[in-house]
């Protein structure tokens, strides 16, 4: 054979090798945003791919073991068992009351939900009231006012 033709069928398995890997890579590491409520239509294949389920965490339902925390996500009165087997710590906001998290993973065949993932929505939560805020902005001076934090450097 021909240099050239070695080149081509070479740089061929080459392209098409990452082309492959891309493809597989891309389709792996799709997650989909689904309530619990959705859980409950979904069938077949699509129940077991990974996916990300969001609900408010159940008050008490939290247990500590020594590879994983299980806990129930609740809403709109559905439930889902959750086992949480990831190496991250759980937010501290995941162990207030009412608190929403988001959990990725796969669910199993015997109904439970196993997450790697664990994140808490809270970002509402420490969002200041509108007259707090303007308040705040507005010393009895009248000039802007620095946080102490600010100027500590």
């Amino acid at each position: 054979m021909k240099a050239l033709t070695k080149f081509i069928i070479g740089a061929g398995i080459i392209i098409a090798t990452l082309t492959w890997l891309g493809w597989l890579g891309a389709t792996q590491s799709k997650t989909y945003y689904n309530t619990l409520p959705e859980l409950s239509t979904m069938k077949g294949a699509e129940l077991h791919q990974r996916m990300r389920v969001s609900g408010y965490v159940k008050a008490g339902s939290i247990e500590r073991l020594s590879n994983r925390v299980n806990f129930v996500l609740t809403e709109q009165g559905k439930t889902l068992p959750v086992s949480y087997v990831g190496t991250d710590p759980l937010p501290d906001t995941f162990f207030e009351k009412d608190a929403q998290a988001l959990v990725q993973g796969r669910m199993q065949p015997d109904g439970h939900f196993v997450a790697e993932q664990v994140e808490a929505k809270c970002a509402s939560k420490y969002v200041a009231a509108p007259n707090q805020a303007q308040a705040a902005s507005t010393p009895a001076g009248g000039g802007t006012q620095v946080p102490a934090a600010a100027t500590a450097h």
